[in-house]
């Protein structure tokens, strides 16, 4: 799925943190603003499959992604477009199957008994028998 430009917003500041004289002169924090509400390029179930999965991130349908970690406005935009990306790849995803419950086989059952006579014999052979 590519989303195209249009529905992308981007809003630019100055980022802080350490970075010298130039961190006071450009804008190189990037916020990627994307409306996954009013998106015509999701369809109806991935628009609500997407809405439901990151509602805990969205305000008002718009997910906002910020990146500051590089000194380059060019790197931030990159980073940012990359996690939008992650962040609806793993929305978009396919439920795991479900777990069918399982009991341990016997021998696996036997093993750990065996491990835990082990263990305990160790530990009483480190005890000292003060009498």
């Amino acid at each position: 799925m590519l989303i195209p430009e249009r529905e992308l917003g981007w809003r630019f500041s100055r980022s802080g943190g350490p970075g010298g004289q130039g961190v006071n002169t450009t804008d190189s924090r990037v916020e990627l603003i994307f409306d996954v509400a009013a998106s015509t390029t999701l369809t109806e179930e991935q628009r609500a499959r997407v809405l439901q999965r990151l509602s805990n991130r969205l305000v008002d349908g718009v997910l906002t992604v910020v990146a500051s970690e590089y000194r380059s406005q060019l790197r931030n935009r990159d980073a940012a477009r990359a996690r939008l990306a992650a962040m609806l790849r793993a929305a978009l995803a396919p439920d795991p199957p479900t777990r069918r419950p399982t009991r341990p086989s016997r021998a696996a059952r036997e093993r750990r008994l065996a491990d835990k006579r082990r263990r305990m014999l160790i530990k009483r052979l480190r005890r000292t028998t003060d009498d």
